[in-house]
């Protein structure tokens, strides 16, 4: 039980390190550029000036001042797309390096289980919490389940801890996989 606390912890390290590995690489190729800063500025300056306009807006406001809107949010919408490509060597970079990393740690803790879990994950889910482990106790948690759910939760705060993280006024407006759906809609 000793061993896997440790490798437990040892996960965590691990999952810390490269998420400050990420963030190092993202800064040196992203974030100090002056597109990057330039984009942001903007893409923060349009973000409050259509939260304003949307507050101000009534339903017996004007055909024009709801096409200003719109094109204000298209604005918004193709400089979070420039911002977005701008990521996107950084991405490519971190997504090389996690590959090489990933492959000597599943090496490292192949076979082995590193924490229990309080419960049985969905059935479509065990093919990565159970990952070469043997036997079928499927609360038995292999290395890349515990690391994917370390690093999800633990560079999304590093980027917070850092300032690196998108503001919220800028993520609202944006909308996204998880954000809320645009609010074009409610001015059609």
């Amino acid at each position: 039980m000793s061993t896997m606390f440790a490798d437990t912890i040892l996960i965590v390290f691990i999952s810390v390190c490269t998420a400050l590995l990420a963030e190092g690489i993202t800064w040196v190729l992203v974030y100090r550029t002056e597109k990057y800063k330039g984009l942001k500025a903007e893409v923060e300056k349009q973000s409050k000036k259509l939260e304003k306009k949307k507050e101000t807006i009534t339903e017996s406001s004007g055909r024009q001042q709801k096409k200003k809107i719109e094109r204000q949010e298209e604005k918004l919408k193709n400089n979070n797309r420039d911002l977005s490509m701008v990521r996107m060597k950084s991405m490519f970079a971190i997504g090389f390096c996690f590959t090489a990393l990933m492959g000597m740690f599943n090496s490292i803790f192949d076979g082995r289980v590193v924490a229990r879990l309080p419960f049985v994950p969905l059935s479509y889910i065990q093919g990565l919490s159970h990952r070469n482990l043997l036997g079928e106790d499927f609360t038995d948690c292999s290395f890349i389940f515990l690391y994917i759910l370390c690093t999800m939760s633990i560079r999304q705060n590093i980027q917070k801890m850092l300032g690196l993280a998108p503001s919220r006024a800028a993520t609202k407006q944006a909308g996204g996989f998880l954000g809320p759906p645009p609010q074009a809609a409610k001015f059609s």
